[in-house]
């Protein structure tokens, strides 16, 4: 009696294409996806870790901008030493004048009654445009020396935004110690020698002070606009003292009679003539008067600012 042979049973479907020890797709197992680090697989979760950073993530501003140059300017030494020095001339040269005018005055050998009390004041805010212009220049100038910047512009790509930055803050600094300087020399002056001459108006006061440190802000704005032009800080400075100085020296020199009108030009449109006016000075009875001088180194330093915009904006750094 035969038993019979017990029929194979046949393999699942699948065991047939997969290896030994594999286990079996299964359809309904989702696929994982990658997600980049630090970041949350979806909308609502915490990043991978379980970090959450509590800076806010928003897009930079020119107030974020001003901040950094606001941090950077006050954090290095020429600041203070520039800034320093140009308090110490406009206060002691000042002070200084005062005193000798009222000390010679009381001999009766000037006649200071003619001379305007506040003008005791233009020879330190003469000699402290130096001052401001270096520390224009520097300002830009410095950050292509160093190498500083490349990181600049990289943590800002605007090249725009890091320019105006740079000049707002620069400004508003200058302008501020400028005008506590102009004032405490007023005051000074006034209180020294007020009885030799008349008694200032307050719009002799206001031009004096507030006037005076605009223009000067303006010239320092100026410097900056010439050293992001030029990116070389011995450069600039001599190509802004010449701009200050040349018109000058150039008018000397200029006695023939058929350039009187230039060197009449260049005497009054000249940056310390223009100083002057503030002063109720002035290198001849025309020219720029009043305000004028405020106008007219606005328009000069917004040309410049349009040049130094050109060049950062088409200019590797």
């Amino acid at each position: 009696m035969s038993t019979p042979q017990s029929q194979p049973t046949p393999a699942p479907a699948h065991s047939r294409t997969q290896p030994p020890n594999q286990p079996a797709p299964t359809q309904d197992r989702p696929v994982p996806q990658r997600t980049p680090q630090g970041q949350a697989p979806w909308p609502g979760q915490a990043p991978l870790g379980g970090y959450v950073s509590p800076i806010p993530i928003r897009k930079a501003t020119l107030a974020d901008a001003v901040a950094a140059e606001w941090t950077k300017i006050r954090s290095i030494r020429s600041t203070v030493w520039t800034l320093g020095s140009m308090v110490l001339l406009v206060v002691g040269i000042g002070l200084l004048a005062a005193f000798v005018v009222s000390a010679t005055d009381s001999t009766g050998a000037t006649q200071t009654e003619r001379m305007p009390v506040l003008i005791l004041g233009i020879y330190g805010t003469m000699l402290s445009l130096i001052c401001v212009i270096t520390l224009g220049v520097l300002t830009m100038s410095s950050e292509y020396g160093t190498g500083l910047i490349r990181t600049t512009l990289t943590a800002c790509p605007d090249r725009a935004r890091v320019l105006t930055a740079k000049a707002i803050v620069f400004f508003l600094l200058t302008f501020v110690t400028t005008t506590v300087a102009t004032t405490l020399v007023a005051v000074a002056t006034e209180g020294i020698a007020g009885r030799l001459g008349a008694v200032p108006t307050a719009g002799q006061w206001l031009k004096a002070t507030v006037g005076v440190s605009v223009f000067m802000s303006l010239v320092g704005v100026l410097a900056l606009a010439v050293g992001a032009m030029l990116r070389h800080s011995a450069g600039a400075i001599a190509v802004m003292l010449a701009v200050v100085m040349m018109p000058l020296v150039l008018a000397m020199f200029l006695g023939v009679s058929d350039l009187t009108e230039l060197r009449s030009w260049l005497l009054l449109y000249s940056i310390p003539n223009q100083l002057g006016v503030f002063y109720d000075v002035s290198a001849a009875g025309e020219g720029p008067s009043g305000w004028d001088p405020l106008w007219i180194m606005t328009l000069v330093t917004g040309a410049a600012l349009g040049g130094a915009y050109l060049s950062l904006a088409r200019r590797d750094a």
